[in-house]
């Protein structure tokens, strides 16, 4: 179907006319958190710090929980040996990646392990560490 070009018009860099879709406006910046003035701090007094997180422990020092999967993860960049870490489910439903800590260990799947927090610096997103000694990890051999 033919149209006459007297009908469309130009808006925003495109012709529009009856038929023709209009494109949306440019999206607008989003609206930056507004700064107190010194009378409103002086009135209102300094703004509550937002609450902190619980972190992957949910706030208890341990935390049992039943291992899912064995993984090696590489550390970040100017380190280069292997990580043994285990996928656990704890006993909150959360699932989490834990690392073990020293030469060897004997967890499969399914082997109920106590994890606390403390992160290994060099492996991103992996926030806890696997108690050794306690329920069915092992402790660490003794080197001969």
């Amino acid at each position: 179907m033919e149209r006459s070009v007297g009908r469309h018009t130009w808006i925003w860099g495109v012709v529009w006319g009856p038929g023709l879709l209009l494109p949306s406006p440019p999206p607008r910046p989003p609206p930056s958190a507004a700064m107190a003035t010194l009378n409103q701090m002086h009135r209102q007094g300094r703004p509550a710090p937002p609450a902190r997180k619980p972190g992957p422990t949910l706030c208890r020092p341990q935390i049992k929980g039943v291992v899912l999967k064995n993984l090696i993860r590489k550390p970040k960049k100017p380190n280069s040996a292997n990580r043994r870490c285990v996928r656990v489910r704890l006993s909150t439903g959360r699932e989490v990646i834990a690392f073990v800590p020293g030469e060897g260990h004997n967890l499969q799947e399914h082997h109920v392990v106590l994890v606390q927090g403390g992160r290994t610096q060099d492996l991103p997103g992996v926030k806890l560490t696997v108690v050794r000694g306690k329920h069915d990890c092992a402790h660490v051999q003794a080197k001969k």
